[in-house]
């Protein structure tokens, strides 16, 4: 855990002695990453399909901006408000829905993004459409707010790490075992004990509150939320930074936010043939790097510790 964190930090320092753009970028890879983290969660440990944690996100975003932009509450407030809604939302939703398996279970969450971005563009009473929702405050608690982008960043590099760790512990706990038995063969797990629709429930629960910090941060950060932000490009991307950091991973989904949020600014200076370079760089990792860029770690050889002399020989 050590040397990611610090590869994390490192990352956030160079960012803070950079321009005011680095800086958005940068903050951009760590709200999507604490985004992918919950879809890991759900679809690398558990191993079922979701295409629609985008609503989720819009749930966060939205709520964050309404309660704290039309009604003054503390931003921090709102967010853990919008994340508990959004908790709520899921459980609820995720009930009739998780009873279904593979490419219905993933119709039916696409299904579930699409009906929130409709209704994002629709309400505008709520929502005010596709003119979005300006003027969002920072972060902040009370009278103190994160005025520049700086703090900000440092805040988001801290709920980031908050993120990976929680990630970390449920997946090693006694619910992350029963988790990652599901994925192995949901009848197996079943015959062990294991409730498997409740389980099923919580991790996508645990998803979905992910999601909502993600949109609120987004919120928060930007200033400024549209049904666009929250639509299939949300979707697409997100999909592309899990499998290209690793998909089952504890730090993939960080790697996968950073390298596909980055590599674009790098290929800037090749213009027209920058999407070809950039679509062909990541077909290129997915080939030679199945298991992600994370996975690329198990390769590196490691000093084993010498065996334990048997009996005779320690005679």
């Amino acid at each position: 855990m050590v040397l990611p964190v610090a590869a994390v930090l490192a990352v956030m320092v160079f960012a803070l002695n950079s321009s005011g753009y680095v800086v958005t970028v940068i903050g951009f890879a760590a709200i999507y990453a604490i985004f992918v983290t919950g879809l890991n969660f759900f679809m690398g440990y558990t191993g079922q399909a979701s295409f629609g944690q985008n609503a989720f996100a819009a749930l966060g975003g939205y709520g964050s901006a309404i309660l704290s932009g039309n009604y003054y509450w503390d931003p921090l407030l709102a967010l853990v408000v919008s994340m508990a809604f959004a908790g709520v939302v899921a459980a609820i939703v995720g009930y009739p829905t998780l009873k279904l398996r593979g490419h219905y279970l993933a119709m039916a969450t696409f299904a579930l993004g699409l009906i929130t971005y409709e209704i994002s563009i629709e309400w505008t009473g709520l929502t005010s459409g596709y003119m979005g929702i300006s003027g969002i405050p920072p972060l902040g608690v009370g009278r103190y707010e994160l005025g520049t982008e700086k703090q900000m960043l440092v805040a988001l590099t801290a709920f980031l790490l908050l993120g990976v760790w929680i990630s970390t512990r449920l997946r090693d706990s006694r619910f992350g075992r029963a988790l990652r038995a599901i994925a192995g063969s949901e009848p197996a797990a079943q015959a062990l004990g294991i409730n498997v629709a409740r389980y099923k429930l919580m991790a996508f629960v645990v998803a979905a509150l992910y999601a909502s910090c993600a949109g609120s941060l987004f919120a928060h950060f930007v200033g400024f939320i549209s049904p666009e932000v929250f639509g299939g490009a949300m979707v697409i991307q997100s999909f592309t930074m899990l499998f290209l950091g690793g998909i089952g991973t504890t730090w993939g989904p960080v790697i996968g936010a950073l390298m596909v949020l980055m590599l674009p600014e790098f290929l800037r200076g090749l213009k027209e043939l920058q999407d070809v370079v950039y679509s062909c760089v990541l077909v290129m990792i997915l080939i030679f790097a199945p298991k992600g860029l994370a996975g690329l770690v198990a390769l590196i050889p490691t000093r084993r510790a010498p065996a334990a002399p048997r009996p005779a020989e320690a005679k």
